[in-house]
């Protein structure tokens, strides 16, 4: 399917095309993409029609994960077109600015017969038909003529189309609880002159009703309202953090309990089908797939738990599936899958199925990297498990010491147990709490039983395991009061 097409470069063999593609960005998806140059030999549109320069393909979370990317040019058989290289930026659209407005009102008109008036302000913008269009409207303050409203904060684009010239529309009611409100005032301003207030001199602009202003000849206002203070500020979205350069940290963790049957055995869960794949391959691939494209290194530590290892057949809760304690990383989801078939016959089934101990070693590792005070590295923990946990309490108590630090946890149970326990951990219905009563400063645990993905598409999964993952890495580094690197202020 052809996307679009760039211009053409007369006469160039450095050209640096204007045109720029825009493409809607989904984090959970694979974004297949492909860049293909011709030589523009006649006027015609058939691309069969012109020369072949070469082509280069790649994930769109490729390109946003390294914000800049240059590439070889190849032919179809995936050899070099010659030396040519192509070079490709990616940049966010969204205007992420955000203002925040402190308001108050001077010396009001009084509405009310018998007392004052209850103010609130309206914020117009003009709309397409010329029309002003509603963008905010303040909360009612009782019974004053000196109203003092909570700041409010709105995107920038909501108020003025993020245009700081524009003129906007402030109007002033005095509320009626039967919906006919009493208008009061009003004025035009624009974003820039509102900028100018400031915590120690704050912008006073009258409050003006032209009807009053015509009749009385003395007329100066119907009150003041005071611009405490104007921020604009920016919130960064997923994208601005990944466009900065954080790198995604992925880690897998295999439930390798006795429960899970003898994987020799085409009725265990680890056994291995004549296609290649089991339930435990699955959920790997489709969360690896889409998570190895945020990681520079794609060097990916894989860790088993609950069984016995030889040559002591001493139980493990955090061993490395390639045996290599000092170096448990797998080159890439290949290499997970690799480590993963390779060690089956090797181990011992056994048990209890305890999770803490995988989750403090994740923890461990996301705790150093707090240390940097930037935001460069999230964590990510895929445990896939079959059955009940055991260790319930310390698990809550590790979950809710990892709600503080840049970590992720997915869960994937498989085979068909009740998974009750898992949906606990999952704070999606209630905050979760450890066993001494602490609370998740965050929700950062995603359950998902594969029973419920077996007949549908395997990008199914990937989107339901990993759509709550982008608020997750924003709401730490919020939290956290992190910009992303390299971040332009506002």
């Amino acid at each position: 399917l052809q996307l679009d097409r760039t211009e053409t470069a007369v006469n160039n063999l450095n050209p640096a095309f204007a045109k720029k593609f825009i493409i809607d960005y989904h984090f959970e998806e694979v974004q297949k993409l492909k860049f293909a140059l011709f030589d523009q030999d006649k006027s015609s549109t058939q691309l069969y029609e012109h020369d072949f320069l070469g082509e280069f393909s790649c994930t769109l979370g490729t390109i946003v994960s390294s914000k800049k990317i240059t590439r070889t040019l190849l032919l179809g058989n995936g050899k070099p077109a010659g030396k040519g290289m192509i070079t490709i930026a990616a940049q966010e659209l969204s205007d992420n600015r955000v203002i925040t407005l402190s308001m108050a009102g001077r010396k009001l008109d009084k509405k009310d017969l018998f007392g004052k008036s209850d103010p609130f302000l309206e914020f117009y913008k003009p709309g397409d038909d010329g029309k002003w269009m509603l963008v905010h409207r303040t909360e009612v303050i009782k019974y004053t003529l000196d109203p003092v409203w909570k700041p409010f904060t709105v995107p920038l684009v909501s108020l003025c189309d993020g245009e700081m010239e524009k003129m906007i529309k402030v109007v002033c009611y005095d509320y009626d609880s039967d919906g006919g409100h009493d208008f009061i005032g009003e004025f035009q301003t624009s974003v820039a002159r509102l900028c100018e207030a400031q915590d120690a001199s704050p912008l006073e602009l009258e409050c003006i009703n032209p009807k009053k202003q015509k009749k009385k000849k003395n007329y100066k206002n119907s009150g003041i309202i005071i611009v405490k203070s104007c921020k604009i500020t920016r919130d960064f979205s997923f994208l601005d953090y990944i466009l900065g350069g954080c790198q995604l940290m992925f880690t897998v963790g295999i439930d390798f309990t006795a429960s899970n049957g003898n994987p020799q055995e085409p009725s265990s869960l680890h056994y291995i089908n004549p296609l290649g794949t089991n339930e435990y391959l699955s959920a790997i691939w489709a969360v690896g797939q889409i998570i190895q494209d945020y990681d520079s290194d794609k060097m990916f530590p894989a860790l088993g738990f609950g069984a016995q290892l030889p040559p002591d057949w001493k139980v493990s809760h955090e061993f490395a599936i390639n045996f290599n304690p000092r170096n448990p990383f797998c080159s890439g989801v290949e290499g997970i899958v690799q480590a993963y078939s390779a060690c089956l016959p090797h181990i011992r089934f056994y048990g209890p199925t305890n999770f803490s101990p995988i989750i403090n070693h994740v923890a461990r590792f996301a705790a150093q990297a707090t240390q940097q005070e930037t935001a460069s590295q999230y964590f990510i923990l895929l445990i896939i498990t079959d059955g009940v946990i055991s260790d319930m309490d310390e698990t809550r108590h590790a979950v809710v010491q990892a709600s503080k630090l840049p970590m992720s946890i997915i869960i994937v149970g498989v085979g068909n147990a009740d998974f009750a326990a898992m949906e606990f951990l999952d704070g999606d219905s209630r905050v979760l709490r450890s066993h001494t009563g602490e609370e998740a400063v965050r929700d950062i645990v995603q359950f998902v039983p594969f029973r419920n993905f077996r007949n549908v598409p395997k990008e199914t999964l990937a989107k339901a395991v990993l759509a709550e993952l982008p608020q997750q890495v924003v709401q730490y580094f919020k939290h956290q009061n992190l910009p992303p690197i390299n971040s332009e202020p506002a």
